[in-house]
């Protein structure tokens, strides 16, 4: 029969090797239910806040963001620059992108995939301004990887939407008749 550690010690110890490991859980079950939601707000704000730079009325995109996509914006790839290919397009698909994908974020709603288009648009940032990894482009990957490993979140409208339609359409508990 073998026996652990604390059967030897004293009841105070084993005491608190109980009150630590409540705490441990209390800490791990508090981190799971706050770190979806604080990691979706803290992704959203910076691309929201980008977001609404590029827009100059209502659905105008601004003449500055056209400008960034054709003229500064440039792809570093392999040592070389490259133009944005259909630069007035990619600068109304991002700024649509950096208004939408923020708010999404932050309702919980298609929240995986609005992480990884994130995180695609992250990579791109990279390609454009390839000495900014430190400081803003590897963070905000490790947030999108992060949400898209943990999930919505309990405090989420995909949650909802999981456990309305787990009962919505749960098998019913009672036997057919025949």
């Amino acid at each position: 029969m073998s026996t652990t550690h604390l059967e030897h010690t004293s009841t105070p110890m084993r005491s608190l090797d109980r009150i630590i490991h409540s705490l441990i859980g209390w800490l791990g079950w508090g981190a799971l239910f706050l770190a979806p939601p604080v990691a979706r707000i803290a992704l959203a704000v910076p691309f929201w806040r980008s977001g609404l730079t590029k827009w100059s009325g209502w659905f105008q995109v601004s003449p500055v963001a056209d400008f960034m996509f054709e003229s500064m914006f440039q792809l570093h790839i392999f040592g070389h620059l490259y133009s944005f290919p259909a630069p007035d397009l990619l600068a109304h698909i991002d700024a649509v992108a950096e208004i939408l994908l923020p708010v999404l974020l932050i309702l919980g709603l298609a929240t995986r995939f609005s992480a990884l288009a994130i995180l695609v648009m992250v990579g791109v940032i990279q390609l454009t301004q390839p000495s900014a990894w430190s400081t803003f482009h590897l963070p905000w990957a490790a947030l999108a990887l992060s949400i898209i490993a943990l999930g919505p979140g309990p405090l989420s409208l995909d949650h909802a939407f999981a456990l309305w339609s787990r009962r919505r359409f749960a098998p019913s508990a009672q036997p057919k008749s025949s």
